[in-house]
């Protein structure tokens, strides 16, 4: 059952040293691709990232955050923001009000999600990174400036257990008819 994945997801900021089979990065992947997006866009791309050097770039602009080169699959969630916005160009950073530019990084985030919950399903751990600015990180990576990084999904074995954070209760959160 779905709802015991979503339950079991932790982030997870300590990984084994163990390789990801390139079929799981597969299926995560695969995971993302199936995820529905408004007017069916698809805005999401990914960019997997193993290479030593390139993950140490990224948790470098990532705040210097050391604990993510424990995790030997970086994947790198980018918006494509032209899959919306057609017209003139188009740059977008943290502070950018644009309603389009908001549906299209909802979009990506139920793709992020979906391969978040498919890690569980596959034994495996992920942590949702998103400390840095677009001006640092796009170039790390080459990423156009008409795209938006999301988030960086760190991926593998999980080396720790972390307890479940509390919750509010539905009591909390749910409202019915109005607020």
């Amino acid at each position: 059952m779905m709802i015991k994945a979503i339950e079991a997801r932790r982030s997870i900021r300590k990984y084994k040293s163990q390789e990801v089979e390139e079929e799981k990065i597969t299926e995560l992947l695969e995971s993302a691709r199936l995820a529905p997006s408004g007017s069916n866009t698809q805005p999401s791309h990914f960019i997997v990232v193993k290479s030593k050097e390139n993950r140490e770039k990224i948790a470098k602009v990532s705040h210097n955050q050391k604990w993510m080169l424990t995790a030997p699959v970086h994947i790198v969630c980018v918006a494509d923001l032209q899959c919306r916005i057609k017209e003139g160009h188009i740059s977008i950073n943290e502070l950018s009000p644009e309603e389009e530019v908001k549906q299209i990084i909802r979009d990506a985030a139920i793709a992020i999600e979906h391969i978040a919950l498919q890690a569980v399903e596959l034994g495996l751990g992920t942590c949702w990174v998103a400390w840095y600015t677009q001006e640092e990180f796009r170039p790390v990576l080459n990423i156009p400036e008409d795209k938006y990084v999301v988030c960086v999904l760190t991926v593998g074995y999980p080396d720790e257990a972390p307890n479940p954070r509390p919750r509010k209760s539905l009591k909390e959160i749910v409202h019915h008819e109005q607020w």
